[in-house]
């Protein structure tokens, strides 16, 4: 459904991602992780076709992402950033609905197919009770779940989030990850998103792709690739890994840090 092949991408001079090829499985969780900088969200910009290739391609459903018309590529995925801007004033009913734009032409409006969508959404997200409330008035758990309704209503195959729980406290962070989890096992929606927390990718994901210096370190099931070696060679820190819940890696134990000047690497990989 969605991949790429040689990929490398830059801002100006700069190489940010580096001859990366991977596939992200149809109707799984897929994460990205890595060290700041390394390479994360500018990964997901290009698979939404926010950032042209250096070199190489991202494709979907076999066709590059950069030949597709805006408005067909808004019917197949969606995309949240780290930091999205709430509108002053807007009502969470009235930001969801922006999720059906890319459904809507200039003549329509008020359709019942957006009625429906917008409701699942809401319902779906659990925030049908806060529709008439402002949205920068919610918590900060509340405005994640209404953003990422807001992405449902839009009704993609493939959702992308860029740190969904950034600046959110415990509580909220395992909120909307079983939220993603729920979405994911209940309606096929596939997630690809990037995160720092190992124990939280380990517990939500399908596949793990762990990034260092713009490059491709692995990419595996959770077992496959949170192991001590690796987050001491990427991550520079020493833990311990046992077994935690459902059987998936869980790291603990942490010694403190070994970080070193890695310096630009010659890690290359490229796997199917």
């Amino acid at each position: 459904m969605l991949r790429t092949e040689s990929l490398s991408l830059a801002y100006g001079d700069k190489t940010v991602v580096d001859n990366v090829s991977l596939i992200i499985p149809e109707g799984g969780i897929t994460c990205l992780l890595g060290p700041n900088g390394s390479g994360k969200s500018t990964l997901l910009k290009s698979f939404a076709g926010l950032l042209p290739a250096r070199s190489g391609q991202v494709y979907l459903d076999d066709q590059p992402v950069a030949q597709w018309e805006r408005g067909k590529l808004a019917l197949r995925l969606a995309m949240l950033p780290q930091k999205p801007i709430v509108p002053e004033g807007i009502l969470v009913r009235d930001l969801v609905a922006l999720g059906r734009f890319p459904h809507r032409r200039w003549w329509q409006r008020n359709l019942t197919t957006d009625e429906n969508a917008i409701h699942d959404a809401m319902a779906m997200t659990g925030v049908s009770d806060l529709a008439e409330r402002p949205v920068e008035a919610l918590s900060g758990g509340q405005q994640q779940r209404v953003w990422i309704a807001m992405a449902l209503a839009q009704e993609t195959d493939i959702l992308l989030l860029d740190e969904p729980t950034t600046f959110l406290d415990w509580g909220y962070q395992l909120e909307v990850l079983e939220l993603l989890s729920n979405l994911n096992r209940d309606h096929g929606l596939t997630v690809v998103m990037s995160l720092h927390d190992l124990n939280q990718a380990a517990q939500f994901a399908d596949r793990i792709a762990i990034l260092a210096d713009g490059q491709l370190e692995t990419i595996g099931s959770p077992g496959e690739v949170i192991t001590e070696n690796l987050i001491s060679r990427v991550f520079g820190v020493t833990t311990a890994v046992t077994v935690g819940r459902d059987n998936r890696p869980f790291c603990c134990g942490f010694a403190g840090s070994i970080r070193t000047d890695r310096g630009a690497s010659n890690r290359r990989l490229s796997v199917t």
